[in-house]
């Protein structure tokens, strides 16, 4: 595939910073920041600390409006809980802060996590103290492998077994695998947001019914929706493989908002790659994809692309398949692909 039809395909995804810093902001910022190009995640946590927490004290003070800031604060939530789990995850592979500065990572790890529906370093703790480490294999927590996964009796498996008994198999797992650090966070996190939102039950039930529980019900599903749909379409031949036990996404809105997490084979195969160096990646490296016959696709997110499996509406997902063979796949055929990389990997295998 030529150069320019390459690039074409990630159409609009991020590959520079959309802030360009210059003079006295610049000098401020990078005091603070390591690299510039990081400028779209400090001040999209700048944004977010401001924004949601005085929200969340006007719901508390103007009870008159309680109702609507209440309902405007979970539409608000839904559409950053993307920006701000993504800001997350790229903070947890790369410093954001100088090393003089690093105690400010506290901030979206355990104090911004109360807006957002999560316990303070618990996503942390899961995503590279496990998650990474074991890859989707049978050994992750998280896996996919043994499910269907365009079922959503098996996803209703998968999210339940996660939301009643995942912190306990984790705790297990750090300390089988003697990752004390990682113990010490996820029991301080979760036993801190109990505490804290017990306390602020207590007091003012309704203000923390909008901004803590609420969000704490629905995050924990959409994340889990989130992984399953990362790692849908694996190869069960070889699930240790990147390329072949996760999936990427081009060209869409969703990596405009989410500094480039469509990008998630490029991810897995480096998880330490800057966010905007993935579309490059992606082009440097087609061939191989090519190669590997990777699943690829264009404009969707993996939310749209979690319903459609589980409403099982192949048709339309194949109209969005990003077809790198040199001889081009039927409708039928691409169908056939995509089915095949949903079939469970049993234990016994």
């Amino acid at each position: 595939m030529a150069e320019n039809s390459a690039t074409a395909l990630i159409g609009g995804d991020p590959i520079k910073p959309g802030i360009a810093l210059k003079g006295f902001f610049r000098k401020i910022f990078l005091s603070i920041i390591k690299d510039e190009r990081d400028i779209d995640i400090f001040t999209t946590m700048l944004k977010l600390s401001v924004l949601f927490p005085g929200l969340a004290v006007a719901i508390l003070l103007l009870p008159q409006y309680r109702l609507y800031l209440g309902i405007g604060y979970i539409v608000l939530y839904l559409a950053y809980l993307g920006p701000y789990t993504l800001m997350l995850h790229m903070v947890s592979h790369r410093p954001l802060f100088h090393y003089s500065l690093r105690f400010l990572t506290f901030w979206p790890h355990a104090v911004l996590a109360f807006f957002f529906g999560m316990t303070p370093y618990t996503y942390f703790s899961h995503h590279m103290g496990m998650h990474h480490p074991e890859n989707n294999l049978l050994s992750d927590l998280s896996t996919t492998l043994p499910y269907k996964r365009d079922s959503f009796g098996g996803f209703l498996h998968y999210y339940f077994s996660f939301a009643i008994l995942g912190i306990f198999t984790l705790t297990a797992y750090f300390i089988r695998k003697q990752r004390w650090s990682y113990l010490r966070k996820i029991l301080l996190g979760e036993f801190s947001w109990y505490a804290v939102v017990a306390a602020c039950f207590y007091f003012a039930p309704e203000t923390t019914l909008f901004v803590f529980i609420i969000p704490f019900l629905l995050t924990r599903f959409l994340l889990m929706a989130g992984n399953w749909t990362q790692h849908a379409f694996v190869d069960t031949s070889d699930p240790n493989n990147p390329y072949l036990n996760s999936m990427t996404f081009i060209d869409s809105p969703y990596n405009k908002r989410c500094f480039n997490d469509g990008y998630h084979i490029g991810h897995h195969v480096s998880a330490t790659r800057h966010w905007l160096d993935m579309p490059g990646d992606f082009i440097d490296n087609i061939e191989l994809y090519r190669n590997q016959q990777a699943i690829v696709f264009r404009k969707l997110d993996y939310f749209i692309i979690w319903l459609l499996l589980m409403t099982k509406q192949f048709g339309f997902l194949s109209k969005f398949f990003v077809d790198l063979s040199d001889k081009k796949r039927s409708k039928e055929e691409i169908i056939a692909l995509l089915k095949s990389r949903l079939l469970p990997l049993k234990k016994s295998a």
